[in-house]
């Protein structure tokens, strides 16, 4: 035994110095694309505010500018239409290999475009792009280095966390999304790969806009356990608003169908009704991000707010339904914290609690918001964690954050980022006749179907076969008695036009 020669296992050496290379090149990316939609949206401002004071020709520069983007951006759509809309969706289905896109063209599309709607007050967030940027860099690289696509997809899964990372200072949450939301397995070489990534451009993010959280609303006071009952009606509204932003968002995007215009040219309605809005609300405009820090210093009376509510609500569906460049992520945070807000303001008018919790309220909102409309619940919990930087709130701010999940639950409401994609791909197979065999990776979830489940007992759909079982760092050969078990990733060849349907049958929970 002494004499046994020391082996080192450098299996993953190789993601992490991929992960650092492309944690690095996301940062910079991603902290040049954040600053300049900063900068532009800040220049929009002040000429909304100009013209305020009776400077009308800061209204014509406004329409020009306008015009300008809305030209720039369309003739960008029209080139690559997978950047439009948060990008998210495209890097499932590139993931998947259900997509397949120039990593390149994506990448300074999305970057100009992305700059163009956000900065010009739509209200947009900056977050989906990002990932989507950082997926390109990762998807680059593999290229680069002539990787094949199953090794390329962990390359992609860095830069997606890394993106994220850098968009909002929050590498925990990058992480998380990447496993929760997008690659839907917690793979070893994807979540080292994504720590990494996402780390390294986390630092280089920090040191261009420094170490203060992006959300920094303040102190939190500590929410009193026996106000709990008032949680517990909050998470029940957030889910009823979050099934309703899911519906009327999807309704919005069938609508644009519905225009007598090409598809990469329906931002022209957003970007002429951004004139009213910036003219009476210049504050309000962009991700929203600013609102949400002014809601700890601003007095808002209980019909402000609604108004507020009302306009960001209908707006983000107006500026993301057209499929311009641009997230829902942080518009999302937004309503949230608007609506804690409101609520919040209810219970006080109400004597049910005083004017301290308000506060923790805008904070919980943005939580149990995102989390049931993205039924990410982890994802919300870290994110917000990260974006206000105190941990006094995570108990209540996890309890809303379930209720809210399990109500749209209840309502059959789907993850707002798989049915987009559901849709994209549909649109994708209207559009090419042939459909063309691709593999899925899936993982075996406990409770799903497939747990302690021989392969010769699930019911597939016609032409799909698993061609390999993956147990911890074992392949096994996928024999009709291998039985399944919980941690197993299962990779499957099957039809593009129905994989997501096997993908969601198979991750199907059982029903006790």
């Amino acid at each position: 035994m002494l004499n046994q020669k020391l082996q080192l296992n450098t299996s993953k050496l190789a993601i992490v110095g991929y992960g650092v290379l492309i944690g690095f090149l996301t940062g910079i990316v991603v902290s040049l694309f954040r600053l300049s939609i900063e900068k532009v949206l800040a220049y929009f401002q002040t000429l909304y505010l100009a013209v305020g004071r009776g400077e009308l020709f800061s209204l014509g520069l406004i329409i020009l500018l306008n015009a300008g983007c809305l030209i720039v951006v369309a003739w960008l759509l029209k080139q690559n239409p997978h950047i439009s809309g948060s990008g998210i969706p495209q890097v499932e289905g590139v993931l998947t290999g259900e997509i397949t896109d120039n990593w390149w063209a994506t990448l300074w599309r999305k970057f100009t475009a992305g700059i163009l709607a956000i900065g010009s007050g739509l209200m947009l967030g900056r977050e989906g792009p990002s990932i989507q940027l950082g997926a390109a860099i990762g998807q680059g690289v593999a290229k680069y280095r002539h990787l094949s696509h199953n090794k390329a997809k962990s390359l992609i899964a860095s830069g997606a966390a890394a993106g994220l990372s850098a968009a909002f200072n929050a590498p925990l949450a990058g992480v998380m999304f990447v496993l929760e939301e997008i690659y839907h397995s917690i793979s070893p070489f994807v979540w080292v790969g994504a720590v990494t990534g996402a780390t390294v451009s986390d630092f280089v993010s920090t040191v261009m806009f420094g170490q203060t959280p992006v959300l920094a609303v303040g102190n939190l006071t500590v929410f009193p356990v026996k106000l709990y009952g008032l949680l517990l009606v909050f998470g029940l509204m957030l889910g009823l608003f979050g099934y309703l932003y899911q519906r009327v968002l999807l309704a919005s995007l069938s609508l644009y169908d519905k225009l007598p215009l090409p598809k990469y040219f329906y931002g022209v309605i957003p970007f002429i009704l951004v004139l009213p809005v910036g003219l009476l609300w210049p504050h309000i405009l962009g991700g929203g991000n600013g609102l949400i820090l002014s809601l700890n210093n601003t007095p808002t009376s209980i019909k402000l707010l609604l108004g507020l509510l009302a306009v960001r609500f209908v707006f983000s569906m107006v500026s993301y339904g057209s499929g311009l460049p641009g997230g829902i992520f942080l518009p999302i945070l937004t309503l949230g914290a608007l609506s804690g807000t409101l609520i919040g303001n209810v219970f006080v008018t109400l004597n049910w609690m005083p004017t301290t919790y308000i506060l923790n309220f805008v904070v919980i909102g943005m939580a149990g918001y995102f989390a049931c409309i993205g039924k990410a619940p982890f994802t919300a919990i870290i994110l917000v964690f990260e974006m206000v930087g105190s941990v006094t709130h995570i108990l209540p701010l996890a309890f809303v954050s379930l209720v809210a999940y399990l109500v749209v639950d209840l309502l059959n409401g789907a993850p707002i980022y798989e049915s987009l994609l559901a849709r994209l791909l549909q649109q994708n197979q209207q559009n090419n006749a042939s459909s063309k065999m691709t593999t899925l990776e899936i993982p075996v979830l406990a409770g799903s179907i497939m747990e302690d489940q021989q392969i010769r007992d699930l019911n597939l759909m016609p032409n799909s076969l698993i061609t390999l079982v993956k147990r911890s760092d074992n392949l096994l050969i996928p024999k009709g008695d291998l039985v399944l078990r919980a941690g197993d990733i299962i990779y499957l060849r099957a039809n593009q036009d129905v994989a997501q349907a096997i993908k969601r049958q198979l991750l199907a929970t059982v029903v006790v």
